[in-house]
């Protein structure tokens, strides 16, 4: 870490898109992300690879950029077993891999695992424990790696303020990380996935931004009501809500959104592209987008 911060800089990108490509373009496209100066991958986990596996593909094929969960799943490796994984995967990579972690959807947990969905904070806690009661690992390794937690309601913001470096809210308008930011205080990181778009306004690109916050709302429905917004798809408020949730059009209007966050107490920016086809990745995005801050 460098200065409570994690040593990020101010640009990275977040993508669950790796899940349906051969490991082979994973890999490459990897490479290509580090070389376009992007400094951290922040990788999605729901029902692909397991993420630290891929994490640690990833580092072996990289040579400067973090790798990061974001966020690995709880209820996906016991506390111990993750423990593990962190603490080996920092004995490889120095400095190079923060373990982001979520608490998950109880859908992936019940349906999927067919375990049993506890209550958020105090099942985030009780990990939180276990994993720094465990002395397991590499005997070389860090004990108390860098983590932050996915969160965006207070409570569980509260925790990655106690009990990790620090929160990665995922898609949240701007005055979200402005109270984030007064919530955590000065020192822990602040990281902020933003979904974009980039291109012009028309009726294709208007249904790609109103279908991802669709599948955004169910977590986020209560937070957003409190910030003012109508969660309503189909009412007067539906186009404010989205052009909140997501930043929409060329690069300069990108760029205003990621300083938006940053001036609002933002250290870092992971962008994730939205509406790329299936079983492609958003190369030409992310080319176009490496040089945002100059």
């Amino acid at each position: 870490m460098v200065n409570g911060k994690l040593g990020l800089g101010k640009l990275g990108l977040w993508t669950n898109q790796f899940d349906d490509l051969p490991i082979s373009q994973v890999l490459a496209a990897t490479v290509e992300i580090e070389e376009l100066g992007y400094s951290a991958l922040w990788l999605g986990e729901v029902s692909g690879r397991e993420a630290t596996t891929q994490a640690a593909l990833l580092l072996a094929a990289t040579s400067r950029m973090t790798v990061a969960t974001g966020v690995a799943n709880v209820y996906g490796r016991d506390s111990v077993t993750m423990a593990q994984a962190q603490r080996t995967l920092l004995e490889a990579f120095p400095g190079r891999f923060v373990l982001g972690l979520g608490i998950s959807h109880p859908w992936l947990v019940e349906q999927v695992r067919g375990l049993t969905f506890g209550p958020r904070v105090p099942t985030m806690r009780a990990y939180l424990d276990k994993m720094d009661a465990t002395h397991v690992g590499p005997p070389e390794a860090e004990k108390r790696g860098p983590r932050v937690i996915g969160a965006v309601g207070s409570k569980m913001l509260t925790l990655a303020a106690e009990r990790a470096d620090g929160a990665l809210p995922f898609v949240v308008p701007v005055e979200h990380t402005a109270q984030t930011r007064a919530l955590l205080g000065p020192d822990a990181f602040l990281g902020v996935i933003q979904g974009v778009l980039l291109g012009p306004e028309n009726a294709n690109t208007r249904q790609l931004a109103r279908n991802f916050v669709a599948e955004s709302l169910p977590n986020r429905a209560d937070m957003l009501r409190a910030l003012g917004y109508s969660v309503d798809l189909t009412g007067p408020g539906a186009d404010r809500l989205i052009r909140a949730m997501v930043a929409w059009g060329d690069q300069d209007a990108i760029t205003r959104r990621v300083q938006e966050h940053l001036d609002a107490g933002a250290d870092h920016v992971a962008l994730s592209v939205i509406g790329t086809p299936p079983k492609m990745l958003p190369t030409q995005e992310w080319r176009a987008l490496a040089g945002l801050l100059g």
